[in-house]
């Protein structure tokens, strides 16, 4: 093999292979039905066809007949008239009508044959068309299905890739919301434990708190030498009385 012919190999080979990717079957299917349709129409022409020159000759066998008939009751009338030379001259006429009709009557019936086999074979044709229509339709219709529940599955399979991204973010945010839950918390218990300053700048050294307490000190005997002259005028005024 040359090295054209093997590069004319490799080329259709390639080219195949992107047509037959490329292929719907359901447009091949209906173009297929066509082709046949159109076939099946030249038939059923050829047919008509046929039958019209059989009809014709039929026509002509008639005509001709009448006219071997009239012939005949020609060459009787000469005859009888005493015409020998008439009559043998519309014999003669009638004989080669005689004749034309047998050959056309052969032709005739080799027309009818034709005609009857055209017909059988255009039922024939007819019903293989019919037959190919319903099960390129089925074709079709399990074509169609096939390729929705395909893309169906593409599509879940595409929702399902995303799904499990999402999944994975929604996890990672679970899991940085729940450290940073716990961070708060954390925080909340150093803060109350004094660990940590407050962060507002507002904490107090010790002075500041030695003083509050001496001041709420003060406050507590204010307010107990307060209460112990009210009870002692009470009870003096009570003795009084």
């Amino acid at each position: 093999m040359g090295l054209w012919q093997r590069f004319t190999l490799i080329f259709k080979s390639k080219a195949n292979k992107v047509l037959n990717k490329a292929e719907d079957p359901r447009e091949v299917l209906d173009y297929s039905y066509e082709k046949q349709l159109e076939l099946l129409q030249k038939v059923r022409r050829g047919v008509a066809d046929v039958a019209t020159s059989r009809k014709r000759l039929e026509l002509q066998v008639q005509s001709l007949n009448k006219q071997e008939a009239k012939l005949e009751e020609q060459a009787r009338a000469a005859l009888a008239g005493n015409r020998e030379d008439l009559a043998r001259e519309a014999l003669v006429r009638r004989s080669g009508l005689h004749t034309q009709i047998a050959d056309l009557q052969e032709q005739l019936a080799q027309l009818s044959e034709q005609e009857e086999k055209l017909t059988v074979a255009a039922q024939q044709l007819q019903a293989k068309v019919e037959s190919f229509r319903t099960k390129k339709e089925t074709i079709k219709a399990t074509y169609s299905a096939a390729e929705a529940h395909t893309k169906i599955n593409e599509a879940f399979a595409g929702i399902s890739s995303e799904l499990g991204d999402v999944g994975q973010a929604v996890q990672r945010a679970e899991d940085k919301t729940a450290e940073m839950q716990a961070r708060a918390g954390a925080i909340d218990e150093l803060m109350a434990s004094g660990a940590l300053e407050d962060p507002s700048g507002m904490s107090k050294d010790n002075i500041t708190i030695e003083l509050e307490r001496m001041a709420s000190d003060t406050d507590v005997e204010s307010q107990l030498a307060a209460m112990k002259n009210e009870l002692g005028s009470a009870e003096k005024k009570a003795i009084a009385d």
